[in-house]
């Protein structure tokens, strides 16, 4: 194979942004107009090409890191095809003017909010669901009549090469376009200036693009990470509980940024419940995505066990290949009780009572979803009371990134801005505010000066009543 210099490959993605963004910049005000039929048509063609190239995607994930196929269709396909016919069925709603209630004091007039595109978008997506968190964004930004331009992540690409050969499929470059690089191609990008940056990634990388944004006053979505709290008290259904939470976290080798990060559980179960987690934990996790993620995590891990950590399960290290591990006796000072782990080891930390719990909780950052196995109403109903977090769900874990109802991104630290459905349309569009008056006498004019006492009367009334 012949290497390429990564200065010219640079300046090849510089041209190539160069003049795809100036063909979007002019496309932008037709593409903003297009009427709800136009981008239904659109999203059905996407939604069809997932399907038609199911299998393409199979292999380019399984040459990235060996992801094992039923996980694409779970993890990478059906999020994203769930996202696009789930806009098929709402767009015209989404679209559609929504009046809005007159305070009697503008008494005559009428309002309603229009969503209109932004214009052109940025999407810079990770490489650990390389398709769910750059396709999934994209659906949203074609549903709100924008022109778009992604750059996926270098450390798949396998994965990038076929999405861009998709996208450019489907779409005219003037629409739509993805541009392959590595960081020196994501700053180039950077500089631009976009009408809104999807990023999902680390917290690191977020301050980074939300500085960048920042030159140009772009509003930015950033889905981060964290780390993600499990709780498991006593009232917990534990067989329930082991199978979810070793699901949640060993997916994709732990590398989701909504897995349990660390596992806070009552002392009183805690034996029980470790045999049936180490039962509930299935060997096939896939690899680390590089030898340079693989050595971070395994960092993490000696430093754990060199602190007092116990290894209950697992422990291997392979290169990339890491079994499911659970360590006890974690040093809630440690860095693996510090950093966000992404990579299958789970950190358990013993507690008495929940105000023990949420004390460790509230220690840390804000997380991007808090976990919580319970079967007392008390218990959830004062977790939910005495925590934040952007997202949270009781008894199960991760399936709550399916839901499209609900609003999807962190808080703080772990997020700016919210994702999925209605939301990720939202976070697309401008919420335009259009206040119409009659041309005939409004009410609002008995206000206007000369002051008279009568005038100042009813400004008095206004204060207090209207």
């Amino acid at each position: 194979m012949v290497s390429i210099d990564p200065r010219f490959a640079l300046a090849a993605a510089s041209d190539d942004i160069e003049r795809i963004y100036a063909k979007q910049r002019a496309n932008r005000d037709r593409v903003a107009a297009t009427a709800p039929a136009e981008r239904i048509e659109k999203l059905r063609r996407f939604h069809a090409a997932m399907f038609a190239h199911r299998a393409e995607f199979y292999g380019a994930l399984w040459a990235d890191y060996q992801k094992p196929a039923p996980e694409v269709d779970m993890s990478e396909i059906y999020p994203v095809v769930a996202e696009a016919r789930h806009a098929i069925r709402h767009l015209r709603r989404w679209m559609r003017p929504r009046r809005v209630a007159t305070p009697l004091a503008l008494l005559g007039s009428r309002s309603r909010i229009v969503h209109e595109a932004k214009g052109v978008v940025l999407i810079l997506s990770p490489w650990n669901f390389p398709v769910n968190l750059t396709l999934g964004p994209f659906v949203s930004a074609i549903a709100a009549g924008n022109c778009v331009m992604i750059k996926p992540s270098e450390m798949t690409p396998h994965t990038s090469a076929l999405m861009k050969r998709i996208i450019g499929e489907l779409f005219d470059e003037s629409e739509a376009a993805v541009i392959e690089g590595d960081a020196g191609v994501a700053e180039a990008l950077l500089r631009k200036k976009w009408d809104h940056i999807f990023f999902t990634g680390s917290p690191a990388v977020g301050r980074v693009v939300m500085k960048a944004a920042a030159e140009h006053l772009t509003p930015v979505t950033l889905e981060l990470g964290g780390k993600s709290p499990v709780i498991v008290d006593r009232t917990a259904n534990l067989d329930e509980a082991a199978k979810k939470i070793a699901w949640g976290k060993f997916l994709n080798c732990g590398q989701i940024c909504i897995a349990p990060d660390y596992l806070l559980i009552d002392e009183a179960i805690q034996a029980p419940f470790v045999e049936k987690l180490r039962a509930a934990i299935a060997p096939e996790t896939g690899l680390i995505v590089n030898d340079r993620h693989a050595a971070r995590v395994k960092h993490l891990f000696d430093d754990a066990v060199a602190g007092g950590a116990e290894v209950v399960a697992g422990g291997g290290f392979d290169q990339r290949a890491i079994t499911p591990t659970l360590l006890t006796n974690v040093d809630p000072e440690s860095p693996v009780m510090q950093q966000e782990i992404f990579g299958p080891l789970l950190p358990m930390i013993t507690y008495r009572t929940l105000d023990d719990a949420l004390r460790i909780i509230a220690a840390r950052e804000k997380p991007l979803v808090l976990y919580l196995f319970s079967r007392s109403r008390k218990v959830i109903d004062d977790v939910l009371r005495r925590t934040t977090a952007g997202g949270t769900a009781i008894n199960d874990t991760l399936v709550q990134f399916y839901q499209l109802n609900l609003p999807f991104g962190g808080v703080g630290e772990s997020g700016v801005g919210k994702a999925h459905g209605q939301y990720g349309f939202e976070a697309f569009s401008n919420a335009r505010g259009v206040f119409e008056q009659p041309t005939r006498f409004s009410a609002i004019q008995l206000l206007y000066p000369p002051y008279t006492k009568f005038k100042k009367k009813l400004i008095d009334l206004t204060l207090k009543y209207f």
